[in-house]
């Protein structure tokens, strides 16, 4: 069966404090996850910094031409929680061991979801 959307969402702990609060860290991840999925970005990934205290930290929102990646990251525990949708196909251990690669998160729960009206 075809599918409109594909969705991986990640719950991950503890990543690396350094990494998950560097900016040009995470930008940097933004364009490589882009390429190794084999996705077409739209414009530069955007890494804004929202909220205090424990609930402070970035977001990442980087439009590819069939949909989204979104991620938003924790300041003081460096847990974040990130999704990738698109109505073109990937591979989610592609994005999985990207995501460890660049972030080294202590654990993470994965959830995947086939889309269709």
């Amino acid at each position: 069966m075809n599918y409109w959307g594909y969705h991986l969402i990640l719950d991950c702990a503890a990543g690396d404090i350094a990494k998950v609060t560097d900016t040009d860290h995470i930008r940097s991840f933004a364009k490589e996850l882009v390429k190794r999925i084999d996705m077409i970005a739209y414009g530069e990934p955007q890494v804004i910094h929202f909220g205090q205290g424990d609930l402070g930290g970035l977001t990442l929102i980087q439009l590819i031409e069939t949909s989204n990646i979104t991620s938003h990251f924790i300041d003081h525990n460096g847990d974040f929680y990130m999704d990738v949708f698109s109505c073109k196909s990937y591979d989610t251990k592609t994005v999985i061991d990207t995501v460890e690669e660049f972030f080294s998160p202590k654990t993470m729960r994965v959830s995947f979801l086939t889309r269709q009206a």
